[in-house]
């Protein structure tokens, strides 16, 4: 009990401590302009990018989650090709300007950030978001999940080592070192603190939404993936599979469930399994549900991360030694369906239905059980199908033809690179994008009059009584004189 005591305030301190320190340095990086700016995440990139294998195999030494060469490309989209994303983005002085409506936009630093990353993608979130702060002139203090702590805080370590080299101030990018929940409170609730950008499980988002500060927090995902019969089947099976393995499925936008059409399910299924997918039967499907979560639901972390050899031993079943990812067909969605929710380990959900309309249903069952918001992938090549799943499902990111986990981070496909999927106000988020530096921008606009406000508008002033004084009234005509006077001498009983 003591060190544990003793542990809590020395994160507690520690907290404050970089809290403090990041505010100085912040108020120092405010000032700075956009070549120095941009000079320093560069560098910071280049670093995070040269040490990206090695940081890869730190996390998963420290972690025990995923593969280390899948982390190693996470670490290099994080660096190289975040940055490639923002660095012509400008985020110093006069950003933007509108003659016709007389507005100049000036860009503005949020100030110092919070930043909560996972256990699952801890060095490629932490480099992401130090490059999308910095970038924006803001500070950042990367508070890691207690299983992470070592890796996170030597790519934080790195990058400011990178950065401070060539102009950063020192203290303006740091990470805790002592991790519990109330140091990490005391982060969020400390007055240098400006905003929590939160990424990881459910119970910490919403710890970051209650300090009553700014935050941008996102949580898990449940991404369903639809199988139209106009797909390429053969590429839509090969990009499932290859997915779905991709750091043993950690990515909170991998495919976890599968909806296949059902003319083309069977077809699905032989080249699914061709990749390396190992459809479990009963018996073993029922082992992996008690592996996978406790009776109330929540997901055991020994499971994650986990290639299909390792559950199976945790489990106490046999799979084959070629399976990259386990397969359970189901019938519903739903507590009683365990598999039905996020998988966070090489686990996929199979579904069968007739028809799109079906599929569509199947699929916003998926997403309101644990994503809602988050994202959506479907392989098809009727144009109808794909826009009907843009426009109907309740999921933020439609990813067609492609990889989940490559296509909802903007490493396949054209949305904006990031680690930080938010999934809007359904998932209980202030942002339904890809979350970038444009995020932690605030934007002043100097607006000159174009039109002046209506004489109806003023207030007449007060006379020195303290009452409103009226605005001397003209003097009535002729005809107007003759009026009062007569009902004024009608009511005298005087009128001729």
């Amino acid at each position: 009990m003591p060190e544990t005591y003793d542990l809590d305030l020395q994160s507690i301190q520690e907290a404050r401590r970089l809290a403090a320190a990041c505010r100085e340095a912040q108020r120092q990086w405010a000032l700075a302009d956009q070549t120095t700016v941009d000079r320093v995440c560069q560098a910071m990139a280049e670093a995070a990018f040269a040490d990206a294998a090695r940081l890869g195999q730190l996390a998963y030494d420290e972690t025990g989650y995923g593969v280390p060469l899948h982390k190693r490309l996470k670490n290099e989209f994080a660096s190289r090709q975040v940055w490639e994303s923002i660095k012509d983005i400008k985020t110093v002085g006069i950003v933007g300007r509108d003659d016709r409506r007389k507005v100049i936009e000036i860009a503005w630093p949020v100030g110092v950030i919070a930043g909560l990353t996972p256990s699952t993608n801890p060095t490629s979130t932490a480099i992401y978001k130090i490059l999308i702060a910095v970038k924006a002139r803001n500070g950042i203090i990367i508070a890691p999940h207690p299983l992470a702590k070592r890796c996170s805080y030597e790519s934080a370590r790195i990058m400011a080592a990178a950065g401070e080299a060539v102009g950063m101030p020192p203290g303006l990018v740091s990470c805790m070192q002592h991790i519990t929940l109330d140091g990490t409170q005391a982060l969020m609730h400390h007055y240098a603190v400006s905003l929590i950008l939160a990424t990881g499980g459910g119970p910490m988002v919403r710890a970051a939404h209650s300090v009553g500060k700014p935050a941008i927090g996102v949580g898990p995902g449940n991404v369903p993936v639809y199988v139209d019969r106009s797909a390429d089947v053969p590429k839509a099976a090969a990009d499932i599979v290859n997915s779905k393995a991709f750091d043993c499925s950690v990515i909170c936008a991998t495919e976890q469930a599968v909806v296949a059409d059902k003319p083309i399910a069977a077809q699905l299924r032989v080249e699914m399994e061709k990749h390396g997918a190992y459809w479990v039967n009963a018996e073993q499907q029922a082992a992996l549900e008690r592996t996978l979560f406790f009776p109330d639901g929540s997901i055991n972390a020994r499971s994650v991360g986990k290639t299909p050899q390792k559950l199976a031993q945790m489990a106490g079943i046999t799979v084959p030694g070629s399976a990259r990812v386990l397969v359970a067909t189901l019938e519903g969605v739903g507590k009683e369906y365990p598999l039905s929710r996020e998988k966070l380990t090489t686990v996929l959900a199979f579904y069968v239905e007739d028809g799109w309309h079906a599929g569509c249903e199947r699929c916003i069952q998926l997403l309101k059980f644990g994503g809602d918001g988050h994202s959506q992938v479907i392989h098809a090549r009727d144009e109808e199908v794909i826009l009907a799943f843009g426009l109907e499902k309740p999921a933020f990111r439609i990813v067609v033809n492609s990889w989940g986990t490559m296509g909802a981070i903007g490493a396949s496909t054209g949305v904006a690179p990031a680690m930080t999927l938010a999934p809007g106000g359904l998932g209980g988020a202030i942002s339904s994008d890809n979350i970038t530096t444009t995020h932690l921008l605030n934007i002043k606009r100097v607006a000159y009059e174009l039109t002046p406000p209506s004489a109806l508008a003023r207030t007449p002033a007060p006379d020195v009584t303290g009452q409103v004084a009226l605005e001397p009234a003209l003097p009535p005509d002729d005809t107007v004189l003759e009026e009062i006077v007569r009902r004024v001498l009608k009511q005298l009983g005087a009128e001729q």
